[in-house]
């Protein structure tokens, strides 16, 4: 590859918390792929020079995949991704005939086309259910006789320096030919991580949010990156060549404002009901939880798309203000930098978020393998 840069493809990227982990740790995101509009859009609003696939994955093939890319096979190191996980998540319906779940076999299909180096697969812990295992065993007959598979690993977002208990089930396979030896240890979290609490993560973002900032214009507001430590130097810094939106990157720059400062606008009843929560009580109507200062935040939803009702996701509420979180205090607390844009609604904006994994935890994972990823 000489100087280049090993390239990866993202299906099912989202507005790219995979990639922002591959991406800072010198892989070329070189590609995207998913079929949510919003999603792409959003990611292409950082990956601005990354290849953006309107597909659906169930209908992609391998070297459809590499032409639509105008790659060689050879070109591509890794695909990496998260399949849809509604059907196996036990916060949904547990509904293991969803349509959705035999995307997850699509995306080992496609890597058993493509052949990269290697792969790594992201979901919800309940995909480990006895019930779902017909469903995994069918996805990695398609990589078991070339690659180098390792167990399942469940992973926690705060224990790699993420304000987030966020657990998600990462799948991941070497072709040993093209990647040294690797094994889960070498995926465990460092002993010497910082532990990124709530406080830590809302510091430096404005605390009094008007119910009135609805519009995308009314949401770009002071971000500051206050404290010491690898995140909150990654909230305004550590920007890959070609990543970012130029705009937000100037206007955190010159400007240090962000955008997604949003307001919600609350009856006085609501806001003395959440007023009164303390920390870690969930309100009885609305199931929102406080967020304690203190701990780490709770997994954030999704939500669900316009297919399945458009309903939107419960969100935390702020530690110290009767309010639900604004799109950018969700970013923090997911580990995204200032610097990324989201879809300009809220609604929007937190499904891509919930959606996403926490690029703090992205970042670790993809270093790892490209210390081991031959050039």
């Amino acid at each position: 590859m000489g100087t280049q840069k090993p390239k990866v493809v993202d299906l099912f990227a989202g507005v790219g918390g995979l990639s922002l982990g591959a991406a800072r740790t010198g892989f070329d995101v070189c590609g995207a792929v998913d079929n949510d509009a919003h999603a792409l859009q959003g990611h292409r609003a950082n990956f601005n020079v990354s290849r953006h696939l309107d597909i659906d994955v169930a209908s992609l093939y391998g070297e459809k995949l590499i032409d639509l890319l105008e790659l060689e096979s050879q070109d591509l190191s890794g695909i990496v991704g998260g399949p849809p996980c509604q059907g196996f998540s036990s916060m949904g319906l547990r509904n293991r005939d969803d349509p959705r779940n035999s995307l997850f076999v699509d995306f080992f299909r496609i890597v058993s086309e493509v052949n990269p180096a290697f792969y790594l697969a992201e979901n919800v812990p309940g995909i480990l259910r006895p019930a779902n295992s017909a469903v995994v065993d069918r996805a990695l007959d398609f990589v078991s006789s070339k690659y180098t598979v390792l167990e399942p690993m469940k992973l926690s977002a705060k224990d790699y320096g993420a304000p987030t208990t966020r657990k998600r089930v990462f799948f991941f396979g070497y072709d040993p030919n093209r990647v040294d030896l690797l094994t889960d240890n070498d995926f465990l979290p460092p002993s010497d991580v910082e532990k990124v609490l709530v406080r830590n993560a809302l510091d430096g973002l404005v605390v009094k949010v008007k119910p009135n900032w609805q519009k995308e214009s009314d949401g770009w507001r002071i971000s500051r990156s206050n404290g010491k430590g690898a995140y909150a130097d990654r909230l305004h810094g550590h920007v890959p060549d070609g990543v970012g939106d130029p705009v937000a990157l100037k206007r955190l720059r010159t400007e240090c404002k962000s955008s997604g400062n949003l307001g919600t606008a609350h009856t006085p009843r609501v806001a003395r009901r959440y007023a009164a929560l303390k920390h870690g009580q969930q309100d009885r109507v609305s199931k929102s939880q406080r967020l304690n200062l203190d701990g780490f935040c709770p997994t954030l939803r999704a939500g669900t798309g316009p297919d399945f009702g458009s309903y939107q996701a419960v969100r935390p509420i702020h530690p110290t203000q009767p309010r639900v979180i604004t799109p950018r205090e969700a970013a923090r607390l997911q580990g995204f930098p200032d610097w990324f844009m989201f879809a300009p609604t809220k609604w929007h904006s937190f499904r891509q978020i919930g959606s996403s994994v926490s690029p703090i935890l992205a970042e670790h994972l993809m270093r790892v393998i490209r210390k081991s990823v031959e050039e």
